[in-house]
């Protein structure tokens, strides 16, 4: 059944949670649990023993090492592994703990901007070199492309840095789909669990919240935008963590985008 969009004002806000946990599929695409974190995972030893000295991955590797530092004052310290016989130099043994902490963070879900940056860094490698696309669900690129034509206009909101965003669209499966978007959003404007966040996003955008459309997989996110102000409607594809009954009758749930149209009633 269509979800109808509230047509508050002529340039309708639609934004989108592009972020993928481990263990689910975004509302926009599948490929960070099925591409892009396994390969983080299988590359990432590899790409820091080739890239150790260059200025870009000494600033990453600084960052995660803050982030550790910070982890360990508050108690959330990585498991500490015994020593790898194998590692014959300080460079060898740094880059295992780099890995060790890298994959404990993915392990744990977490959303550090340490871990981000590194992450974005390693994916743009691997699509500048066709190593790795961009997927997006077939339903997503024509319903955006009509939106626009009625005057919408899309923003991502995602705790995957700026730059894995654009790297993610502009190195997709369907070519260069950057255009359709009229700006980005990650954790540096609040975090996607906290209401302030999506009034943030409002305010930078020069709307009201209840302009605004936020589309989600994660019903966590759903109520911080709800109690915003936000409208919102969860976006259910296969493979996401299954809905509770509580929350299939609380949020609008759809499961394709072309479920979704503008209503031009004020």
């Amino acid at each position: 059944m269509p979800c109808s969009l509230p047509a508050m004002c002529d340039a309708q806000r639609m934004s989108w949670s592009g972020d993928t946990r481990p263990a689910m599929k975004s509302p926009l695409a599948g490929t960070n649990k099925d591409i892009l974190f396994p390969y983080i995972r299988e590359n990432l030893e590899e790409y820091l023993s080739a890239h150790w000295e260059e200025d870009e991955c000494k600033q990453d590797v600084h960052l995660l090492k803050k982030q550790a530092e910070e982890d360990l004052r508050q108690n959330k310290a990585c498991h500490v592994h015994a020593v790898d016989q194998t590692v014959h130099t300080d460079e060898e043994k740094a880059i295992r703990e780099v890995v060790e902490s890298v994959l404990w963070q993915m392990a744990a879900d977490r959303k550090s901007t340490a871990l981000k940056q590194l992450q974005g860094h390693m994916w743009r490698a691997a699509y500048m070199t066709g190593r790795i696309r961009g997927e997006v669900y077939q339903d997503v690129v024509p319903a955006i492309r009509r939106w626009r034509r009625e005057g919408l206009k899309v923003f991502i909101y995602s705790s995957g840095s700026v730059e894995a965003q654009k790297l993610l669209f502009g190195y997709s499966v369907q070519g260069d789909l950057l255009d359709l978007f009229d700006g980005h959003f990650d954790t540096n404007i609040g975090a996607k669990v906290e209401s302030k966040s999506y009034e943030n996003i409002a305010e930078r955008i020069g709307c009201q919240p209840e302009q605004i459309m936020f589309l989600t997989d994660v019903t966590r996110e759903a109520k911080a935008a709800e109690e915003a102000g936000v409208n919102v409607a969860v976006v259910a594809r296969p493979g996401n963590m299954e809905l509770t009954g509580e929350e299939r009758s609380h949020y609008r749930v759809i499961t394709s985008f072309n479920q979704l149209e503008l209503s031009r009633n004020v």
